[in-house]
């Protein structure tokens, strides 16, 4: 127990340190379910023994929402605090640091009628499309950790009691997120430099085109000119540097958004607002998914797609190694905080401007000009396997293999 002790304070110091680096005198917002009551109260002490100005925190309760989305009337799923998102916009505006908290039950909506989630999250993404952009052109430092519930255990570790489960699901992401390390915060910036030398790399390059091939996937990506390669680390407008997923073995860009052809098929499920979509493909012809098909979720699926025109795109492209210490797991996690970093992936929806020249400074107009895709939406999911190849064509037509059987490839 005392060693469980030291790796939860070990994990608040890191999520607060390294993930959002808050500033003294500076705000922190936590986002959090009140499942994960225990932690948060643990993150409060440590921001103020780090020299936080303030502690403010936004819970949520998943049954509540589930019991909305069952009873409440069409109007209600319609509505969304307005308070609630300007409040938002203006902590954002005032420079505080936001750290949310990823912990859900992934069968929570698998009864839930797929059209009422849909507008339930549409309502939100909606409400809270400004505040969006303050996180996705880096305004402000931000971080998301996760911890387990008892639901979502059950899920990763079905064999197991709810006690073991959770304690096993606790392991894994102390592992993965270096917090068993003896010195975690030193492994965090040498990991974070690691995948800078990728940036590097990819940003040395500037491939006008990728090629992904794998079971099920034959996929051409054409890149925006002046796009960027971004990753581990971020820093924010005011010159905070920030690591805003935990774990994270990712590096990421955009691709031009009518500049897809092909078709790619996913490699693990996916956990959208309670529901898994599993065993799904994806039609692309000039940017557009023109046909899709899922195993599981279709309908959840269906609806995401439909949620705004530029949902029918994709906003990032993510390169993951097969080799690494999420994918070493060899577990599937349904929550795709960790399974987005065993796993390259695609998103569906926006694209972060921080990943084009200027892009943080242009308009929609300008950035639908650049070829960039916005929505409401921005939902991960993977592709990657042991079996990925990944191929980079220069400007001067040069191709370059990028990854081979899920691996870097020179790197």
């Amino acid at each position: 127990m005392e060693n469980f002790e030291k790796k939860l304070e070990n994990y608040a110091e890191v999520a607060l340190k390294v993930g959002v680096n808050l500033q003294e005198n500076q705000t922190l917002v936590i986002n959090a379910p009140i499942t994960s009551a225990d932690f948060v109260r643990r993150l409060a002490k440590k921001a103020y023994e780090l020299g936080a100005k303030n502690v403010h925190v936004e819970w949520a309760d998943e049954e509540i929402t589930l019991i909305k989305l069952l009873h409440a009337p069409e109007e209600g799923l319609k509505e969304f605090p307005l308070w609630r998102a300007k409040g938002f916009e203006e902590m954002a505006e005032k420079g505080e640091a936001f750290l949310s908290i990823s912990a859900s039950n992934p069968d929570l909506l698998k009864n839930a009628d797929a059209e009422r989630v849909a507008l339930s999250n549409k309502t939100t993404a909606t409400a809270m499309e400004n505040f969006k952009k303050y996180v996705q052109n880096a305004r402000v430092n931000w971080n998301i950790v996760s911890v387990p519930t008892k639901e979502w255990a059950a899920k990763v570790f079905p064999g197991l009691s709810e006690e073991a489960s959770v304690e096993k699901l606790w392991e894994n992401i102390f592992k993965v997120t270096r917090v068993d390390e003896e010195n975690p915060v030193e492994a965090w910036n040498q990991h974070v430099q690691n995948l800078k030398n990728k940036l590097d790399y990819l940003n040395s390059k500037k491939f006008r085109k990728l090629h992904f091939k794998g079971p099920g996937t034959d996929l051409t990506m054409e890149l925006p000119n002046g796009h960027i390669w971004v990753g581990g680390g971020l820093a924010s407008e005011r010159g905070i540097e920030f690591v805003p997923n935990m774990p994270t073995e990712e590096v990421f860009s955009m691709p031009l958004k009518d500049g897809i052809n092909g078709v790619v098929a996913s490699t693990k499920p996916l956990n959208y607002s309670g529901n898994l979509i599993e065993n799904f493909t994806l039609t692309f012809k000039e940017g557009k998914i023109v046909d899709f098909t899922a195993e599981n979720g279709y309908d959840t699926l269906k609806k995401l797609i439909e949620t705004d025109e530029g949902a029918h795109y994709l906003g990032e492209v993510a390169l993951v190694p097969h080799k690494s210490p999420v994918s070493d797991t060899n577990i599937i996690f349904y929550n795709t905080l960790f399974d987005e970093n065993a796993s390259s992936h695609f998103a569906l929806g926006s694209a972060y401007p921080i990943c084009i020249e200027g892009g943080t400074k242009m308009d929609k107009e300008q950035l639908a000009k650049n070829g960039v895709n916005t929505s409401l939406v921005h939902v991960d999911f993977m592709i990657g396997s042991a079996e990925m190849d990944v191929l980079g064509e220069t400007s001067d037509g040069k191709i370059e293999s990028i990854f081979k059987n899920g691996n870097w490839s020179n790197l």
